[in-house]
């Protein structure tokens, strides 16, 4: 039987575009995630469809503090999560964040700390705001480069 060291990191890790839901709500703009429907495996749609099981996903946006509760009990120590890009800019190029989506945020990092559950954050996964994508072609554009750092602050 291997003992685990007392700083090992123990947790667990999602992403934001699989997890949250929520996808209209809170001033969030849609994503390149939310126009996959049938998990990324149909062809892209102009709008999202009921098919797309991302839009509600498990409701962690609504859900997070029971979902973190149950972390706790499992004795997480890290829990690695991702920032949905159009939650904070809807379409990615806007000059402002949208305070709704910072506050869902630091609500979620303010539940973890509570139960002494460190965050890891992973600032953009699969989740281009659909607007930065079909006007710049996603990452073809360099100016994509400027609107990441944005998010960055």
């Amino acid at each position: 039987m291997s003992i685990f060291p007392d700083n090992f990191l123990w947790g667990g890790a999602v992403a934001a575009n699989q997890v949250e839901g929520a996808y209209n709500e809170g001033g969030k703009g849609l994503s390149v995630q939310d126009v996959l429907p049938n998990g990324g495996l149909g062809k892209p749609t102009y709008e999202p469809t009921e098919d797309n099981l991302k839009l509600s996903a498990i409701d962690f946006y609504h859900r997070y503090k029971e979902d973190i509760a149950l972390f706790a009990e499992m004795g997480f120590k890290v829990f690695r999560t991702s920032i949905a890009w159009s939650r904070i800019f809807p379409n990615g190029d806007e000059d402002f964040p949208n305070e709704e989506g910072l506050q869902f945020y630091d609500d979620l990092f303010d539940e973890l700390l509570k139960y002494r559950i460190e965050p890891l954050v992973t600032l953009s996964h699969y989740e281009t705001p659909l607007y930065l994508a079909q006007k710049y072609h996603s990452w073809v554009d360099r100016k994509m480069i400027s609107f990441l750092k944005n998010l960055l602050g």
